[in-house]
């Protein structure tokens, strides 16, 4: 167990990264809108946004890599993308030079968020799958933090410290190229391209004491179809579950608020220095509760952690919007903030990355996350984008309203369509989800041939 830990803590790291790259932008956020003379369009859609495009077809297409070359050397690749994009960034004396950048690393946020959860999903036994899988998110919410933090330290160094701000991330980026050379290939993936001996080494490692040859039938007999897609009628609804959560994700307006923190609290009344701080105090919020959520996931399970995020949102999101409307001022929106965060990374951000490893089989699983990554990172780009001028149109109380509404959609998504998937084999995972859907083509069928 210790080694699959070590494993998984490595693969995670892309997360770290993922985090950081994300957040780290706020911090330089008015410095470069003041640098370049930008419109609030252009900025919120290119310098702001281009990242965040880069890693919609970093989702899009990071299947295919995942998929072709193997879970590992992505994962290689991806950190090569950050450190690429860290160092590019911070020397652009331009906008386009410095969105051009940011979209290089914004393809290896989009690919992490295939390559690792998939890696990880298949090296760890079905109990503790969960809460391995959920390392990737914790060191999401990890890498937020320092940047915060980050951000906070390097905001006072002169002219330039939005240069500092951006390129401090080669640091981390560099050690994770190195840790990620010292990890095995996913064994279910080595099954997949018929290197059975390989695969048959690494699956020793991890557990001496299974039954292997049960293990690689399993596999075989979950893969026996090399040319389905998950466009597939009998993959239907794992791939109605893996949109919808994706989409839910983007709708409660997280992506929306890490990129853009400081502004949010400098609307709510708050000055500049108190701003930074209360955005350190989210990434503070964010790890702990993120903790809560891994340790719970696989103990309450993955539907019941959606419950409470969901009922969390409404609130926290509703009394945001009222904050702004009443002008209430003060600490009301941080607090609320606060509340909406614990709300996100207990119960979506803890899940969705385990959620969507789940669902899918082995050998189109790198496919069906870029699916659902792709879904998620197109909203991720949109909405995001759109906040400046929403917030100068509509206002901050209309769009956070909007929000709530829909996580009022997403509760009742997972009242009535999510399945528990907490301690099931990714192969068994695979032909029930498979099995419900062909039931239900199986029932409209029959319903078609009695009314003849």
């Amino acid at each position: 167990m210790n080694k699959i830990l070590i494993w998984s803590v490595t693969a995670a790291l892309a997360g770290f990264l993922f985090g950081f790259d994300t957040v780290v932008i706020s911090g330089a956020d008015k410095q470069l809108q003041l640098l370049w003379h930008s419109s609030d369009a252009f900025h919120g859609s290119v310098v702001m946004a281009m990242a965040l495009w880069g890693t919609v077809v970093g989702a899009i297409f990071g299947g295919i890599p995942t998929n072709k070359i193997g879970r590992k050397k992505t994962l290689f690749w991806i950190g090569i993308l950050y450190f690429a994009s860290a160092i590019g960034a911070a020397f652009a004396n331009d906008p386009f030079v410095f969105a051009a950048f940011r979209f290089v690393g914004g393809l290896g946020v989009g690919a992490s968020t295939i390559a690792a959860p998939a890696y990880v999903s298949e090296i760890a036994p079905a109990d503790k799958r969960g809460r391995l899988v959920a390392l990737y998110q914790f060191n999401i919410v990890l890498g937020i933090l320092i940047a915060f933090i980050s951000n906070y330290f390097l905001k006072d160094i002169g002219e330039n410290a939005w240069r500092w701000m951006i390129g401090v991330q080669a640091i981390p980026s560099l050690i994770y190229i190195l840790f990620i050379l010292t990890i095995p290939e996913s064994p279910r993936w080595l099954l997949s391209k018929n290197r059975d001996e390989e695969a048959r080494k690494v699956l020793y490692t991890i557990d001496p004491s299974a039954n292997i040859s049960d293990l690689i039938d399993d596999s075989r007999e979950n893969g026996v179809t090399k040319h389905e897609n998950i466009f597939m009628k009998k993959y239907r609804f794992p791939l109605i579950l893996a949109f919808l959560i994706a989409f839910f994700n983007q709708f409660s307006g997280i992506n929306a608020f890490l990129y853009y923190a400081p502004r949010i609290f400098e609307e709510a009344g708050l000055g500049q220095n108190t701003a930074l701080l209360s955005s350190i105090g989210i990434g503070v919020t964010n790890l702990i509760f993120t903790l809560i959520g891994v340790a719970l996931i696989d103990k309450l399970g993955r539907k019941l952690l959606m419950y409470i995020g969901s009922v969390g949102y409404i609130i926290s999101l509703g009394l945001v919007s009222a904050s702004f409307y009443y002008n209430w001022g003060g600490l009301s929106v941080p607090i609320f903030l606060f509340l909406f965060i614990a709300s996100h990374a207990i119960g979506q951000g803890a899940v969705i990355w385990v959620f969507i490893s789940e669902i899918f089989p082995n050998h189109i699983r790198a496919s069906g996350q870029a699916f659902g990554s792709s879904v998620h990172w197109v909203l991720a780009a949109i909405i995001p984008s759109l906040i400046p001028m929403l917030f100068s149109e509509i206002g901050p109380e209309v769009v956070f309203l909007i929000f709530t509404l829909m996580m009022v959609l997403q509760l009742l998504f997972v009242i009535f369509l999510m399945p528990e998937t907490k301690g099931i084999s990714l192969e068994a995972l695979s032909e029930t989800l498979t099995k419900k859907n062909n039931h239900k083509n199986e029932i409209k069928e029959t319903s078609a041939v009695s009314s003849l």
